[in-house]
């Protein structure tokens, strides 16, 4: 969304993505040269969602159905978004409380959480 506030990278974002590039690689999934391009992405970015851009396209760690996985029922209501977390552009009330809420997605699972704006 267009006039949107951007998140900055705080440096809790940048230690979990370069951690989840690193677990990338060792299972394969990463060359050296690709590893190095993607951490300097993640080290080089002002906004969490720029550092998010270098994990972003790679698959889940957690396959789904694997034993032990949490699944979520209905949907993954925060009242914060927690390190690592990715805004979204989506917005939405909430039908229960009329809440607005914001869309955040966390890019080592994919999952999707809501989290109240500040104004709401």
């Amino acid at each position: 969304m267009p006039g949107a506030p951007r998140v900055p990278a705080r440096e809790a974002d940048r230690e979990r993505f370069i951690g989840l590039l690193r677990e990338h690689y060792a299972h394969g999934r990463l060359d050296h040269g690709e590893l190095d391009r993607r951490v300097g992405m993640v080290l080089s970015a002002e906004f969490a969602d720029e550092a998010a851009a270098a994990v972003t396209d790679l698959p889940s760690l957690i396959p789904p159905g694997t034993p032990g996985r949490v699944r979520r029922r209905g949907h993954a209501q925060a009242a914060a978004a927690a390190p690592g977390w990715v805004p979204t552009q989506e917005r939405f009330r909430d039908p229960t409380s009329k809440v607005i809420m914001r869309v955040w997605l966390d890019p080592a699972d994919q999952t999707r959480h809501y989290v109240p704006e500040p104004d709401s």
